[in-house]
């Protein structure tokens, strides 16, 4: 079996372009992926065309470590964001070709089944003004479509520095969102790497009560020096990684401790292959994995069948139910948490289990959406015209 065809649809919402690949093999069987690139989808695409002709017309679906070694290593220059993501489109759809050619799941590829049931956590939820009482009542509805979890970025156009009363504003609506949902709903604080560790420090002092799950990117993702001293500063965990593309890149966080729970993103981290490295690591250093997951139902699919595999797993990000629920009719079979327990049920379907609906992505052509997170309103995740522009314009 040889992979003779690559095609490129990119579906467009106001705030994002999922870029999906779908690969074609002489014996017609096909197998998709998926990337929500970071405001770069056209650089993406010219790597998807550029390395799929190089490294996947006329080769096996199933010679995935030969495909991981030609771009992250033949290429010679070092893996990294457009790289590594062009390579995971490419992954996903192979492991897709591989369980529909073998008749399975995904999972039963991966070493089988860990888990039942994968827990999720919802984002994408806070689209309404930065009140205490709005934000409430749109907790309050996350909550009543099962989930478990929420995840928020109270913080607005904050970088480097927050004042005091933009803190308490933060601080006044992660207790509103508390008292919404009560004391057993998990509530994850995403800073976004906004902050310098002094800043951060203050963050996580503030809200000691409201008992976040966890601190996600308290600072610059790269700046060890800061996130050594807001490690030392707090007992809530952190979490990160969402930036980090490779399994090197966790060498330094997991040596120190540094981190908790790690975000890897596989549709920016070498797909399913490269992710699958990444289980092996951060088992071995006893910590967690909560994968970062802002794609459609393509990507969400892929990282369901790892997190199914995955004995170090935590729990699934998940903005479909919010952000552009309309995606979900982009595939047949896409992936739906349970309302019962606010968990995805186990994938039973072949391959990734998920078939595209081409009529249904030609109704969203691209929009040129991007996530502007140091612009004003940007949380309200509509189109970036509406955003306010920048303080120099």
């Amino acid at each position: 079996m040889k992979i003779e065809k690559i095609d490129i649809i990119v579906v467009g919402a106001p705030w994002r372009e999922l870029t999906i690949v779908e690969l074609t093999t002489d014996t017609g069987i096909t197998g998709l992926g998926e990337v929500r690139m970071v405001n770069k989808t056209d650089t993406l695409i010219a790597a998807i065309q550029e390395l799929g002709e190089r490294y996947i017309v006329g080769t096996d679906p199933f010679d995935l470590t030969k495909l991981a070694w030609n771009i992250q290593i033949a290429e010679y220059g070092l893996p990294g964001e457009v790289g590594q993501s062009a390579l995971a489109a490419f992954d996903m759809a192979c492991w897709d070709i591989m369980g529909k050619s073998l008749n399975v799941p995904v999972w039963k590829l991966l070493g089988g089944k860990f888990r039942d049931r994968v827990p999720a956590y919802a984002n994408g939820w806070y689209q309404g003004d930065r009140d205490p009482n709005v934000i409430k009542k749109l907790a309050q509805g996350v909550v009543a479509k099962g989930y478990r979890g929420l995840k928020i970025d109270p913080f607005g156009a904050a970088s480097a520095e927050i004042s005091r009363s933009e803190r308490m504003r933060a601080l006044s609506i992660l207790e509103a969102v508390r008292e919404g949902v009560g004391p057993d709903v998990s509530i994850f604080l995403e800073m976004h790497g906004r902050f310098t560790a002094a800043a951060a420090m203050a963050v996580a002092r503030d809200v000691v009560d409201v008992e976040p799950g966890w601190l996600e990117e308290p600072v610059v993702p790269t700046d060890i020096t800061s996130l050594r001293r807001v490690r030392q500063s707090t007992h809530l965990p952190i979490a990160a990684g969402e930036r980090m593309h490779a399994a090197h890149d966790l060498r330094p966080f997991l040596e120190e401790g540094l981190v908790d729970i790690y975000q890897i993103d596989l549709t920016h981290a070498g797909g399913i292959t490269g992710f699958q490295q990444i289980v092996g690591w951060t088992n071995a250093y006893n910590t967690i994995l909560a994968p970062h997951n802002v794609c459609g139902p393509i990507g969400t699919a892929a990282t369901l069948h790892v997190a199914v595999a995955c004995p170090n797993f935590k729990v699934l990000e998940h903005f479909n139910d919010f952000a552009d629920p309309w995606v979900l009719d982009i595939v047949e079979g896409a992936p739906r948490i349970d309302p019962a327990d606010g968990c995805f049920p186990l994938p039973t379907a072949p391959g990734l289990g998920v078939t595209l609906n081409r009529e249904e992505c030609k109704k969203h052509p691209r929009t040129g959406g991007r996530l502007a997170l140091f612009d004003e309103g940007w949380e309200q995740r509509v189109s970036i015209e509406t955003y306010q522009k920048p303080k120099d314009q």
